[in-house]
């Protein structure tokens, strides 16, 4: 299995958080949803990227901005903070304009963007997500001007189904988009992806991730890998910044993160999916690493009585 696409595969766009945005100058939008990651693309024209409290970052025709969240950020045609002083606050959701957002409109606007907005509250997509800066901007690419453009064509056109083919054509551009991110020399990628390229490392990683509940050692992914033991636990230790053990004991310990926010799962099966036979065992290396225990940090995960709908009074 794929590492990138296992930590990205519960990314999803959801039509609620996406929308188009059709704007003549002067303009400023604020975004506030709240959302841990939101993606910006300008599909005519272009502006700036200005997270509170953070420096402004072009972002022009072609490029796509990642800018992650919570925090409220602003995307404007003038970064002034004198015209940022007449912002309008709005969602991801929707549809902002002039006096006509129609299609043909959009088509000689000066400016339309395209944004979708993503809740990531799992433990598994933010080990890859926690790393980026508060806004990454990836210039323009061949796979992502094609996409722009067919992505225009989606949005002129009125089929069915057309809001989840746009969701999904969202989703692929995050992931390409991702993926030129952290191939940059600027992006300060995780240890463990740049280690993926190793010749002896990358194996001992791509076991881990697909088979986290087998009873991994250091020689047995050393076997994997075709290398000594000494060779990997040296080669892995100066990569990604820890042995392959203490490794693993993270990613298993990720994994049962989301898998307690199933209520169908006992902690004792929990435990048997990352490779602990023994309930206690997985219990005492849970607390070790996330800092609480598998039944408080589930507890922590159930939803307020008024977000679950029940009465609250």
């Amino acid at each position: 299995m794929d590492v990138f696409d296992e930590l990205l595969r519960n990314v999803r766009g959801r039509s609620s958080l996406f929308g188009r945005s059709v704007l003549y100058p002067p303009w400023s939008l604020r975004f506030t949803d709240g959302a841990y990651l939101t993606l910006c693309a300008p599909l005519r024209g272009g502006g700036w990227i200005v997270p509170d409290g953070g420096e402004p970052r072009r972002l022009g025709l072609g490029d796509v901005a990642i800018v992650r969240g919570p925090e409220p950020f602003a995307f404007t045609d003038d970064p002034d903070p004198r015209h940022l002083a007449r912002v309008r606050e709005v969602h991801c959701g929707e549809v902002v304009g002039g006096p006509d957002t129609s299609v043909r409109a959009e088509v000689a606007a000066p400016t339309v963007l395209m944004a979708g907005a993503y809740d990531v509250r799992s433990e598994v997509p933010q080990r890859l997500l926690r790393v980026l800066p508060r806004v990454a901007v990836v210039p323009e690419t061949e796979d992502c001007s094609a996409m722009r453009d067919y992505l225009e064509g989606q949005l002129c056109a009125e089929r069915p189904g057309r809001q989840i083919v746009l969701d999904r054509l969202l989703d692929w551009l995050l992931v390409c988009s991702l993926r030129d991110w952290f191939d940059r020399l600027e992006a300060a990628s995780p240890s463990w992806y740049r280690a993926l390229a190793d010749d002896a490392v990358g194996p001992a990683l791509r076991a881990m991730h697909e088979e986290p509940d087998r009873p991994w050692t250091t020689a047995a992914l050393a076997a994997r890998a075709g290398v000594s033991r000494t060779t990997l636990a040296k080669r892995f230790t100066e990569l990604v910044g820890q042995g392959p053990v203490a490794y693993l004991t993270e990613w298993r310990m990720t994994l049962a993160a989301d898998l307690l926010s199933r209520p169908d799962l006992t902690v004792a099966a929990v435990a048997r999916r990352v490779g602990y036979a023994d309930a206690f065992g997985f219990s005492a290396a849970f607390k070790r690493v996330q800092g609480a225990s598998p039944t408080a940090y589930r507890h922590a995960l159930a939803p307020a009585p008024e977000e679950a709908g029940a009465p609250t009074g």
